[in-house]
């Protein structure tokens, strides 16, 4: 199980926005995401390999 060990943040581009997804980094080297409208439902830990992926992809705009 990981801990999260840092502040949750949130993307810079969603400024006010709550329709967006919030990182943490937690103990096992990976990031937790979770939803900023269900903060306080669940969060879905990745690792730091898949998270780097994902970004690419997003910003590349791939997905």
């Amino acid at each position: 199980m990981s801990i999260i060990e840092s502040t949750w943040r949130k993307a810079s581009y969603s400024k006010a926005e709550t329709n967006c997804v919030e990182a943490a980094d937690t103990t096992s080297h990976g990031k937790a995401i979770r939803d900023t409208e269900h903060r306080t439902h669940f969060h879905l830990v990745v690792p730091t390999e898949e998270w780097v992926v994902l970004l690419r992809g997003v910003k590349s705009e791939s997905l």
